[in-house]
């Protein structure tokens, strides 16, 4: 998860883009910031999802394959 202090200055880097505009280091640290931050939202995305099963009706696990391969790479990664 990204630190307060980050998240923050996302967003104080946004709101002067907004009104002042930002130099050439602003506009590069709010790139690098932006990329780090979405980078750790699919993480947490991805995570959310290994986590996920679809069940029908009938208490059948009906997961798509995708996500079971998904998961079962992922679980063989991390041990």
């Amino acid at each position: 998860m990204l630190s307060k202090q980050k998240i923050e200055r996302i967003n104080e880097l946004a709101k002067r883009a907004k009104t002042t505009g930002l130099t050439e280091d602003e506009l590069r640290e709010q790139k690098k910031l932006r990329e780090e931050y979405i980078q750790q939202f699919r993480q947490s995305f991805k995570n959310q999802l290994h986590s996920v099963t679809v069940v029908d009706g009938a208490g059948n696990d009906v997961t798509p394959d995708k996500l079971k391969q998904s998961k079962n790479k992922y679980r063989n990664d991390i041990h």
